[in-house]
């Protein structure tokens, strides 16, 4: 059925069950989102220190730069998404740009040629991972914007987003896991094992994120709705969306502290394998370890959701997954393969804290829309591609304050070093405790969404 939409023009919202084609086309968005936010999660960091010979610090300000960068332009994609819908009824356009865009720019990230100063490494990085973050979020932000407008129903969403996060854990399986194994191809040369990993990923990420824009209504835009934004309405619009939905400051800010939580985990996978489990490859097993439990949970965090709702289902996840991050300090008396079942916990705890805030942001969409007579889901995804995108880069940046702190040695190419007892200890605080404090920080803001079902529903 047709809904008007005020600033956004008329979209097409279903009542009904969702077709077997649209969830799935949805949810293969997921591989290039998903993978995106792996693996320069997992390696770029790395990839500056212990190739480039960038100083950690350094690569802490590179992710940074690019990232607040991102957050700068998420809100204007936001708003420049809204008003294309209304102008050409859909956000297809953005989607497609980006999905061809991306992969070109990610392979850019990892081709500095060898050779180069630490200097110029990192400009290469910076500029090149700031085109990527851009590209990815004119992909990310009407993606994010599409499940309000594909169904009304409150259970369909959770459907809906269920299938987005059973892909996206493939996703995190596949670059996480698959991505360094193909790096390590040619360990006598790690630049081009780089390139390797860059091309085979993009060619994915491309995949996934063309075929999901097919999903993007296609509505006839109403002839006299036309509207064209500036800068500034477009950060306004931002603004007044923050100000004027609690549900969605309570759910962001809480999703932002658990970005930050997991990225610092992220970041710091591969440093433990190396210098803690002294075996580049765990860094494989760990992934397996966390995405497998995943996977075969992430249906049933649905389940659970139908039956106790989906924010005591976010609960409930969140504190599993603080305390099996916290269990995981342990590793600074006794280092060894017992690492695996606290971090098969955490994965099971991780489908549903992805799962269930995907699947309560288009409730909170849908709520502000009917509270205040205008929709603006293009907004409100690039405020939660901001948050989420700064959450996860933050928390890479903070595993370099740590790592400088506990006086990290970078090394370039296959230059061998050794870590002192300070630096490894810090590597295993900042995928412990650091992260498990930071999860609980994020019960706080969590403690103050008050959207339900009946809220949704009438």
């Amino acid at each position: 059925m047709r809904v008007p939409n005020d600033a956004t023009g008329p979209i097409s919202v279903s009542r009904t069950r969702l077709p077997s084609s649209t969830l799935w086309r949805y949810a293969i968005g997921s591989l290039g989102t998903g993978g995106f936010a792996t693996l320069p999660g997992l390696v770029l960091v790395y990839y500056l220190t212990d190739t480039l010979g960038v100083t950690a610090i350094v690569a802490g300000l590179i992710l940074t730069i690019a990232k607040v960068w991102d957050v700068l332009i998420d809100p204007v994609i936001g708003g420049k998404s809204d008003f294309s819908l209304a102008a050409t009824g859909s956000r297809r356009r953005y989607m497609v740009v980006g999905g061809i865009a991306l992969p070109v720019f990610f392979v850019l990230t990892f081709s500095v040629v060898p050779g180069l100063p630490a200097t110029a490494s990192a400009v290469w990085v910076v500029i090149a991972f700031m085109l990527c973050a851009t590209a990815f979020s004119l992909f990310q932000v009407p993606y994010i914007a599409l499940p309000a407008e594909l169904t009304r129903r409150y259970d369909e969403r959770t459907r809906l987003l269920t299938w987005r996060v059973v892909v996206l854990t493939v996703a995190i399986l596949l670059f996480g896991a698959g991505g360094p194994l193909l790096r390590d191809l040619v360990p006598q040369n790690p630049y081009l094992g780089y390139l390797i990993m860059a091309v085979a990923a993009g060619v994915v990420l491309c995949v996934g994120m063309i075929v999901s824009s097919s999903v993007a209504p296609r509505d006839v835009p109403s002839p006299e709705t036309r509207p064209t934004a500036s800068l500034v309405q477009n950060y306004h619009g931002g603004i007044r969306a923050l100000v004027r939905s609690q549900p969605f400051r309570a759910l962001l800010a809480t999703y932002m502290l658990q970005g930050l939580a997991t990225g610092i985990m992220l970041a710091g996978a591969q440093y433990v394998a190396t210098w803690v489990l002294h075996s580049e490859t765990a860094v494989t097993l760990l992934f397996v370890a966390l995405i497998a439990p995943a996977l075969l949970l992430t249906p049933v965090w649905g389940g659970i959701a139908k039956r106790i709702g989906k924010e005591s289902g976010f609960w409930f996840a969140s504190i599993i997954f603080m305390i099996a991050a916290g269990s995981l300090v342990m590793l600074m008396w006794s280092p060894g393969w017992w690492v695996f079942v606290p971090v098969a916990v955490a994965g099971a705890a991780y489908a549903g804290m992805q799962s269930l805030p995907m699947a309560m942001l288009p409730d909170v969409i849908s709520h502000d829309a009917a509270r205040h007579g205008e929709g603006r889901a293009g907004v409100f995804g690039g405020l939660w591609t901001a948050g989420e995108t700064a959450g996860m880069a933050f928390g890479a940046t903070a595993l370099t304050i740590v790592l400088t702190v506990t006086g990290y040695q970078e090394s370039v190419g296959t230059e061998l070093v050794t870590q002192s007892d300070a630096a490894v200890s810090g590597i295993v605080l900042s995928f412990s405790i650091v992260p498990a404090c930071v999860m609980l920080l994020s019960l706080v803001p969590l403690a103050r969404y008050r959207l339900r079902k009946a809220d949704i529903e009438d």
